[in-house]
């Protein structure tokens, strides 16, 4: 009988060559045609119609409509965030009066509805860690326009937030100092080209105050960032200036040269970028002067004419 039965389970499955799928089969007419009737939750032979498993679990759509608009027809809600305070997993009762009929409530319901409302909003912040928080993302949010800055970015920098609240290194400090800061930490990390002065103008506070958040989170948080590569800074100060194609390759190919030498290692990514920038435009013969290359890269002039020095001698090698 045992033997019976394992004869059965074996036709019942059929391996493919990849093996990656398991493919049932009838034990009674061995047809690998097999029916899934999402109604009655039930696997059935489309050949002779035995059941060969009931009540299924529905992976389908958990609701349906008739209208002709489609729908989100997901079983899930939105997914969960950093970048808000409670990460998305929050109720919110909203600002439509009606029940779910569609008629109008009650005045004194739609009083009662309203105490509800507010109380609900107060009850999402009740700290004052929480209102904190709260604020600081919609900094984020705020700067991530002007900037033109990713998801990635901002989930970042509200990673960095949050392991700072918890550290207690927003107590006695600016809001906005230590969002620029997180800020800056998440472009080092994620090697978005993005300047201190660039996150200073663009949440409108002094630089000297985000690089001293900038060096309290660093320390505080160990955190260990990437080198910056100075080729993902040329593409940015080309097209402020308006270079061409060929003068960008020009100044990746210096870079790269460079990289190998060592000659990198130690000095700011945008001021070396810049300055191969300038000398890819003396070779091709682009009139682009020195000032032009300072204003859209914010290095100084005597900065790019120093790094200019260093990479005359690697193009002459």
């Amino acid at each position: 009988m045992v033997k019976s039965l394992l004869d059965k389970l074996e036709n019942m499955l059929f391996v493919p060559k990849n093996l990656q799928e398991i493919v049932l089969k009838c034990p009674s007419c061995l047809n690998k045609k097999i029916i899934t009737d999402e109604n009655t939750g039930e696997f059935f032979c489309g050949k002779c119609g035995i059941v060969l498993n009931d009540k299924i679990t529905n992976t389908g759509a958990e609701w349906r409509t008739f209208s002709s608009d489609e729908g989100n027809k997901a079983r899930t809600g939105a997914g969960t965030s950093l970048t808000m305070h409670d990460r998305g997993l929050s109720t919110v009762i909203g600002a439509v009066n009606k029940d779910a009929s569609g008629k109008p409530l009650s005045t004194s319901m739609k009083s009662s509805i309203e105490r509800l409302r507010t109380w609900d909003s107060r009850s999402q912040t009740q700290t004052s860690a929480d209102r904190n928080l709260r604020q600081a993302l919609n900094e984020m949010s705020k700067i991530k326009d002007k900037l033109a800055l990713t998801d990635t970015v901002i989930e970042k920098a509200a990673y960095i937030y949050r392991k700072a609240m918890e550290k207690k290194l927003v107590r006695g400090r600016s809001i906005q100092g230590l969002v620029a800061a997180c800020l800056y930490a998440a472009c080092r990390d994620t090697e978005t080209p993005r300047t201190l002065d660039e996150i200073a103008a663009g949440i409108n506070i002094k630089r000297k105050e985000v690089a001293k958040c900038y060096r309290l989170i660093f320390r505080e948080l160990e955190l260990k960032m990437p080198v910056v590569d100075p080729v993902k800074g040329v593409s940015k100060i080309a097209s402020i200036v308006g270079l061409s194609e060929k003068c960008k390759r020009k100044a990746i190919d210096m870079l790269n040269i460079a990289k190998k030498l060592g000659e990198v290692a130690g000095k700011d990514p945008m001021g070396i970028a810049a300055a191969a920038l300038y000398l890819s435009c003396i070779t091709m013969g682009e009139s682009k002067s020195q000032k032009d290359i300072s204003i859209a890269s914010g290095i100084t002039e005597v900065t790019i004419r120093n790094r200019c020095a260093g990479l005359r001698k690697i193009i002459e090698l």
